[in-house]
């Protein structure tokens, strides 16, 4: 997809990432934890979001590019997998993260990535796209409600990772 900007906007085009983009991925992942205020943990290396964005992984990425002056610089990216719905019995697709940088805010490229994401689940017969959103980002509520998105607050996230992770394959370890 590519937009014209419209006079003196600036425009953009949309393209599926490849392993080549792990570098330009890892940037944005970590300007997207600083923007959370979690800086420390986006850990994830260049090589990682290559080895990830193979063909095959069941992850994809669509990153915005914006010509400038300067030429042409990565202005965001919409990253996600696939998931599985047991009710629906269909694949969905889980946006992990979406993430416009600033100075390249308020250009479309938003909603372009949903558009861009509706086409790529309506192509593979997705049944669902989801996301979380940050409690205290009301602007990204805001603009999700309009694109209809509804939030599912009945439900609360539960997480385990690292050394308790560790923990649970450990035969005895919970007995400690």
């Amino acid at each position: 997809m590519s937009t014209d900007g419209g006079g003196s906007r600036p425009s953009f085009t949309l393209r599926q990432a490849t392993a080549d983009d792990g570098a330009a991925v890892a940037a944005l992942v970590r300007e997207l934890a600083e923007y959370e205020q979690a800086p420390e943990s986006a850990t994830a290396t260049a090589d990682d979001f290559a080895r990830a964005l193979r063909p095959g992984t069941g992850i994809g990425c669509v990153l915005a590019e914006v010509r400038t002056p300067a030429g042409v610089e990565v202005a965001g990216m919409a990253l996600w997998y696939t998931t599985f719905s047991t009710w629906l019995g269909r694949q969905g697709m889980w946006l992990e993260d979406l993430f416009v940088r600033p100075e390249h805010r308020r250009l479309g490229i938003g909603r372009a990535f949903f558009a861009e994401l509706g086409r790529l689940c309506a192509e593979r017969g997705f049944g669902r796209l989801e996301f979380w959103v940050l409690d205290w980002n009301t602007s990204a509520h805001a603009f999700y409600r309009a694109l209809g998105a509804r939030a599912e607050d009945e439900w609360t996230v539960w997480r385990l990772d690292g050394a308790r992770l560790a923990a649970l394959a450990t035969p005895g370890a919970d007995q400690k």
